[in-house]
């Protein structure tokens, strides 16, 4: 299934000579998760109180979430190729994604007037695609990132309806539409994640 994930490897090829001199100077990995979770929960904040008033403030969110998948990455290239894999690491990875998800996104859909069954629902399926990815590895297999909806992709559509946003007062109906198309999508990715998944352990 087409993911924007698949764009993760050419990504991290892009970043290395930054992720090397970072390394040098004392920079970990898990230095680089916090302030990704940190920088989540400003622009949430951001996004709620002041994109109500001015609609240039959705800018934010685009770029935050290109700034965190940059960061997102930088932890893993840290992590895998200069031997800071840890425990304690991969808990702040996981968790620490899941929670910038909900910290980010609920206030946007918020302001924009999404019904809060909707949100809370698309928040729970956040968390199940997350959370079923991870399982993988209870059954022997890997940790699954099949989409169509994965983080990259959510962060992909997400950003798309900020920057619409800052031209164009979206209908609520059009959010609502928009939230439910994703929620959809998202049971789908936690689909595909679990066959995954269980299709490789049967393999092994």
């Amino acid at each position: 299934m087409i993911s924007v994930y698949q764009l993760k490897s050419k990504f991290s090829d892009i970043l290395r000579p930054l992720v090397n001199s970072m390394v040098k100077i004392g920079i970990t990995a898990n230095m680089v998760t916090i302030s990704a979770f940190i920088l989540s929960i400003a622009v949430g904040v951001f996004i709620y109180f002041y994109a109500p008033k001015c609609a240039c403030a959705y800018w934010a969110l685009p770029v935050a979430l290109f700034i965190r998948m940059a960061l997102n990455n930088i932890d893993g290239v840290i992590a895998r190729e200069h031997n800071q894999k840890s425990n304690i690491g991969a808990i702040y990875n996981e968790l620490g994604d899941i929670l910038s998800d909900i910290v980010i996104y609920v206030p946007l859909l918020i302001v924009c007037g999404c019904s809060f069954k909707l949100i809370f629902m698309f928040t729970i399926l956040t968390i199940i695609s997350e959370t079923v990815g991870i399982m993988g590895i209870q059954i022997g297999a890997s940790r699954h990132y099949d989409g169509p909806m994965g983080k990259s992709d959510r962060a992909f559509w997400m950003s798309i309806l900020a920057i619409v946003l800052v031209f164009w007062q979206v209908p609520r109906n059009y959010i609502t539409i928009f939230t439910g198309v994703v929620s959809l999508l998202l049971i789908y990715t936690s689909y595909n994640r679990i066959a995954g998944a269980l299709k490789e352990a049967e393999t092994k």
